[in-house]
């Protein structure tokens, strides 16, 4: 605290020598005019002595044969007048500080935490329908009201938190970890499963539901496999009524499928000329503007980077410096040989099957061929499939009393 008011005051460095140096800081102790960091080199002493202090030590010097020279200047007084003189850096200074003090009344960063079940675009959405976005001002977030629509807008968040930490939102969440139940319908339209292809029953699991098929029955597209009309027969084995469920079950059908693709003989590609240019923008928030420039090549391809100051950042200010860099690049003809050809066709069929394997086929038996076209390298490959089936289709209802054929 002392060494602040000293330098708000502003202080000397001196250097100090004569006939009596010895008697002369004597005198200034009497005087009360304070000397610090007192050093000695043979008959010369320096020391500090405060900008107060040096006006009243010269009858003191005069009386005991001393002379004394000013060797450094600290303090603000010295300061100001040499900062004042840069007038570029004072206007600098004042706009930083104005820009950081606006820039402190509005929030420039939204961060949400312990949201599992709910996307981070969802939480977006919610906040843009009540109106809480980036750059709007402190004073007009109500975080009371925003905590309590949280909770109402969400069944599944059993607590909310929400609290500025300078200009950034903070909005803390916890989600109900316990299952929730859902009610069964009782009453249900019901549901079949259908076959989507053509082929042969290799297995059939069913869970609810009236099985249509067996193993080894062959079956058409669009068929029924397992029926949600679920009949309930009287004592003389007639049916009284029809009770309706989602049919479910596991089916795995045979069937054969195919895959084609092709790859032309010739294809253009880029050849980078090795000539780069670069122009730059400003971005804030959504909002960017480019700097003068124009684009330098007719073909290119164009590389971004993103930097924002590190005070901005700290500042959470959405405020960036980037450099767009384009690469100039010829389009060149270039013809595929007949390994390169099937390297690539074969990454494309690997592709197909890792689809297959993803759906849960397995396949039973495969042909695949690599042949010349007449403008370009065809592959064909007939495979014979064990593939889950049964996609849902409403039930036929009928009324009780009325047989299939009445409708």
């Amino acid at each position: 605290m002392i060494r602040f008011l000293k330098y708000m005051k502003g202080y000397l460095r001196v250097r100090v020598r004569g006939f009596s140096p010895e008697r002369f800081m004597n005198l200034c102790s009497n005087k009360g005019i304070l000397l610090w960091d007192i050093v000695r080199e043979g008959d010369v002493y320096y020391m500090n002595i405060t900008l107060k202090g040096f006006w009243e030590i010269r009858p003191i010097a005069k009386k005991t044969g001393t002379r004394v020279a000013i060797l450094e200047r600290y303090g603000l007084p010295f300061f100001l007048p040499r900062l004042l003189k840069r007038k570029t850096f004072v206007l600098g200074l004042v706009l930083a500080i104005a820009f950081w003090t606006v820039s402190s009344f509005f929030i420039w960063d939204i961060s949400l935490s312990g949201n599992y079940q709910i996307t981070d675009d969802v939480f977006r959405n919610f906040l843009k329908e009540n109106q809480v976005r980036i750059g709007m001002r402190r004073d007009d977030l109500d975080i009371q009201e925003l905590e309590k629509q949280i909770r109402r807008q969400f069944p599944q968040i059993t607590w909310a938190s929400a609290r500025l930490d300078g200009t950034k939102l903070l909005i803390d969440i916890k989600e109900n970890d316990a299952p929730i139940n859902i009610e069964e319908r009782e009453d249900t339209p019901g549901t079949d499963l259908v076959a989507e292809y053509d082929g042969r029953v290799v297995s059939i699991i069913v869970r609810s539901g009236v099985p249509q098929v067996s193993i080894g029955d062959m079956v058409e597209k669009g068929v029924v496999l397992v029926e949600g009309k679920v009949p309930v027969y009287n004592e003389d084995a007639t049916v009284r009524e029809y009770s309706y469920v989602d049919a479910d079950a596991d089916i795995m059908l045979e069937h054969a499928t195919a895959f084609t693709d092709s790859l032309p003989f010739e294809h253009i590609e880029k050849r980078y000329t090795g000539r780069e240019k670069s122009s730059h923008y400003i971005k804030l928030g959504d909002r960017s503007w480019a700097l003068p420039g124009n684009r330098p090549f007719l073909v290119y391809d164009s590389v971004i980077k993103e930097t924002r100051p590190l005070m901005l950042e700290r500042l959470s200010v959405p405020a960036f410096w980037g450099t767009v860099t384009y690469r100039e690049y010829q389009n060149v003809e270039y013809k595929y040989t007949a390994e390169e050809a099937k390297a690539l066709l074969n990454q494309k069929l690997m592709e197909f099957l890792a689809e297959l394997e993803e759906k849960g086929v397995q396949i039973i038996e495969k042909d695949v061929r690599i042949e010349t076209g007449e403008e370009a390298w065809v592959l064909t490959g007939q495979f014979l499939v064990q593939e889950p089936v049964g996609a849902s289709a409403q039930t036929e209802r009928i009324e009780v009393g009325k047989t299939e054929e009445d409708g």
